[in-house]
């Protein structure tokens, strides 16, 4: 049962997050006159297909992604609406859509996500007992203003400030109450999982205005996350342990799939803005390194020779590809799943 349900969360989650990309690319092309041949929903052999006006629209068996057949994309064409044909900025508008997709697919999932669990204010719910909050007195209803004189906006500001507090030094807590400002000096504390805690539980609001600005807050924290990876990258801090493969994917789909379906979306929304994001990087093989060679021909005033971009794209795909191998290898090792 745990098997089935892992296998269609996965599905389901793998099938959004690259249809979202797809049909990015697709109405930009459709939008700045490029013919699309076909777009496909799933891979692998056709069981239906519909053709309406120039293009075909289809159906696979594997339903694990889509693509889009842009006339010229991938060979020569003579067609004046083919994808080599348009202007450059307009073929990079139709390269950037795919990703800019996955972005709004993330802030719609993660505004329901908002919606589903409520969205965290400033006002304190109440204190744990024997806390930091709790002995200096803090007390329920209390609105967080400002922590070591830092202006707070919202409560993932309360946390970074607390997060990024030297435990070993006192800190400053300003809250309102019943019109008037308070002062409470506190020493904040290590928790179990090596956070850094004063022990304050916020109140939540669930409306439609807070939860569509919680899908904008997590879409900016989760990228914020990605631009920490790659710094990571440079400073050498990361090896393959540190990434997941299709394998660790599906395993961390699974595990989330047991605890409902909130925590799928939160996940497809995460898995959703690193597709977006490293699909931009500027790696041959990737949508980011091709706006690279558009903006080079814009510069240059013609086009790279279609010959040597496409060996750097093929070299690209093969390290991709070894690196996935790499990582499905080490993902298999960590999750134990050839003894299962």
């Amino acid at each position: 049962m745990i098997q089935l349900l892992t296998a269609i969360a996965a599905v389901f989650v793998f099938l959004m997050v690259i249809l979202f990309h797809e049909f990015g690319h697709f109405i930009i092309a459709k939008a700045v006159g490029i013919k699309v041949n076909e777009f496909s929903i799933g891979m692998g052999p056709k069981i239906f297909q519909r053709e309406k006006g120039e293009t075909k629209y289809s159906v696979r068996a594997l339903p694990i992604g889509g693509y889009v057949s842009m006339e010229g994309e991938d060979e020569n064409s003579n067609d004046p609406r083919s994808f080599n044909k348009v202007p450059a900025i307009s073929r990079i508008a139709v390269v950037v859509a795919g990703a800019t997709m996955n972005f709004i697919l993330a802030i719609l999932v993660l505004s329901i996500v908002s919606f589903n669990i409520g969205m965290p204010t400033t006002t304190v719910l109440e204190t744990l007992e024997g806390s930091p909050a709790e002995n200096v007195g803090i007390k329920n209803g209390d609105v967080i203003l400002n922590i070591n004189d830092k202006h707070i906006r919202n409560w993932d500001s309360i946390v970074n400030e607390i997060n990024n507090s030297n435990p070993d030094e006192d800190m400053k807590v300003t809250v309102l109450r019943n019109g008037d400002t308070k002062d409470f000096i506190l020493r904040p504390e290590i928790s179990k999982d090596n956070r850094v805690i004063i022990g304050i539980v916020p109140t939540s609001q669930k409306s439609f205005i807070s939860s569509i600005k919680g899908g904008f807050q997590k879409t900016g924290s989760m990228l914020m996350l990605m631009f920490d990876f790659i710094k990571m990258v440079f400073r050498g801090k990361v090896s393959t342990k540190d990434l997941s493969g299709p394998v660790g994917v599906i395993y961390t789909i699974g595990e989330a799939a047991k605890y409902g379906f909130t925590n799928i979306l939160y996940l497809m929304g995460f898995i959703s803005i690193n597709l977006g994001f490293f699909n931009l990087l500027p790696l041959p093989a990737l949508d980011g390194s091709r706006i690279v060679f558009l903006f080079l021909e814009i510069v240059r005033g013609k086009a790279i020779d279609p010959e040597k971009e496409g060996f750097i794209h093929f070299v690209g795909f093969i390290l991709l590809i070894l690196l996935m191998l790499t990582v499905t290898y080490s993902d298999i090792i960590r999750f134990n799943i050839l003894r299962r």
